[in-house]
């Protein structure tokens, strides 16, 4: 049934590859499972009942759009609440708060309704394939540096902001910018007070799992990734108690594994407040839904664009088939996570590391999104993987997809200008879609004044002007 549904062979594929894939997608993504309620409620600060509203409704909301992009698409994408994009809903809750004077949890419900919106015009845009011509707009050039663009920012993230350290003397403190970038070992240790045998830990097993990952997949073992995560999770958590002195499976002690349905249901579950949602102002609504509109559609086509191209998916114009029903899937979960009580749901740019591990079809996607529903029941086991060991599938992933340079024909300053200033922006910027506006300005600025303003298409005009005006004039 799974072979004649998803097409395995077809795609090259097995059960046991596709499995593995969306294991090692979830692995490298459940970080997501407690930090969107953390970052929707400062932490628990707005109470116990709205987090667990949030981390029911991530869980939701991110399976119901893996279970769309796997049997409407069939493709192996993950979806989840939208790293920045959730920051970004956070502000916007805490700014209704002070120009309304509402509480946070009726402001949070106001802002539940800018999501509908805008999970609404997405569904309608896919549906219209408009958001498909958008894709294709995006010139050839542009394109082919999504993905090393991508594999930038994973290995950003992997090495730079994935796993922070708190200590007596502050944090987060992180490989790249306090360990290696510290001048000397002493001042490191200084710096971070007790937290530097933690990070020493954390760097040593972040790249002892790099290795691993590194040797087993030069020796053709497809699940590389994942055995390399498993490796690296067991080397940390034997460091942290051998030489932290700590029980890294305490946080199982007493934890609780029933889902907290009746407090999803006081504080989230389709609890748009329309009456605060007009409170806000029209101009302000109207601006904000287009700031989420643009940064998701930008980051969806990014991930998508960036991942099947590292996966081979794309065909020789660059176009991915089914991409319409791929851009549904995001727009699916977005409304489901208005319902139910999160933020913007996009795919997520972990995907790659499931892609990398063999997943080519709906079946990683269903894998990963049955792990994330199982969440809501083994949420304290999912909290315990170590985010050291997801440094080390992140920066392997990034790094395989910085291969897509050699596609990049850098005698032409048109394709080469706008590659180079992705592969720094969407590290630099944490934003996918901000990178891809920036790379789009750039080629669209040297045709024209080059005389070549006929190469650019009326839609890669309009795209440049959005982002031209998001970036500068937009409030």
């Amino acid at each position: 049934m799974l072979e004649k549904f998803f097409r395995l062979k077809e795609n090259k594929t097995t059960v046991k590859t596709e499995i593995i894939a969306g294991l090692t997608t979830f692995m490298t993504m459940a970080y997501i499972i407690a930090l969107n309620p953390n970052l929707l409620t400062g932490f628990g600060a707005e109470g116990k009942e709205l987090w667990n509203g949030v981390f029911l409704a991530t869980c939701i909301a991110s399976a119901v759009g893996m279970f769309v992009m796997a049997f409407v698409a069939n493709k192996p994408f993950a979806m989840a609440p939208g790293m920045g994009l959730n920051s970004f809903f956070a502000v916007v809750v805490a700014n209704i708060v002070s120009l309304t004077g509402m509480s946070y949890l009726a402001s949070f419900q106001s802002a539940l309704c800018i999501i509908l919106v805008e999970g609404i015009i997405f569904v309608i845009l896919s549906v219209l394939n408009i958001r498909e011509k958008i894709v294709d707009a995006i010139p050839l050039g542009v394109r082919l540096g999504i993905a090393p663009a991508i594999g930038m920012m994973l290995m950003n993230i992997g090495i730079g902001s994935n796993a922070g350290i708190y200590s007596e003397t502050g944090g987060p403190f992180y490989a790249m910018r306090d360990f290696f970038g510290s001048l000397t070992a002493g001042l490191a240790k200084t710096t971070m007070g007790s937290g530097y045998a933690s990070m020493v830990l954390t760097v040593a097993t972040m790249f002892i799992g790099l290795f691993i990952i590194v040797v087993l997949a030069q020796k053709g073992v497809k699940a590389a990734v994942i055995l390399g995560m498993l490796v690296s999770s067991i080397i940390y958590w034997i460091g942290e108690w051998l030489f932290l002195n700590t029980n890294p499976f305490a946080s199982l002690k007493g934890a609780n594994f029933l889902p907290p349905f009746q407090d999803m249901a006081e504080t989230t579950l389709f609890h748009f407040n329309f009456s605060g949602f007009a409170q806000i102002g029209w101009f302000t609504v109207v601006t904000l839904i287009v700031t989420f509109c643009i940064i998701d559609m930008f980051d969806t086509i990014g991930t998508l664009v960036g991942t099947a191209s590292r996966a081979g998916m794309l065909d020789k114009s660059g176009k991915m088939p089914k991409m319409k029903e791929a851009l549904l899937a995001d727009a699916v979960g977005t409304v489901v996570g208005s319902a139910t009580g999160t933020s913007t749901v996009t795919t997520f740019v972990e995907s790659a590391s499931g892609v990398e591990a063999g997943g080519r079809t709906g079946l990683t996607a269903l894998t990963t999104g049955v792990v994330f529903l199982a969440c809501m029941f083994i949420a304290p086991i999912a909290a315990i993987i170590p985010a050291a060991a997801t440094s080390s599938a992140l920066i392997y992933v990034g790094v395989l997809m910085l291969t897509g340079l050699k596609n990049v024909h850098f005698d032409d300053m048109a394709e080469t200008v706008p590659v180079a200033l992705m592969l720094i922006s969407m590290p630099v910027s944490g934003s996918i879609g901000h990178a891809i506006g920036i790379g789009l300005i750039a080629y669209t600025v040297i045709k024209v004044f080059t005389g070549k303003a006929k190469d650019v298409s009326l839609l890669t005009y309009v795209l440049s002007a959005i982002f031209l005006l998001k970036f500068f004039l937009v409030a």
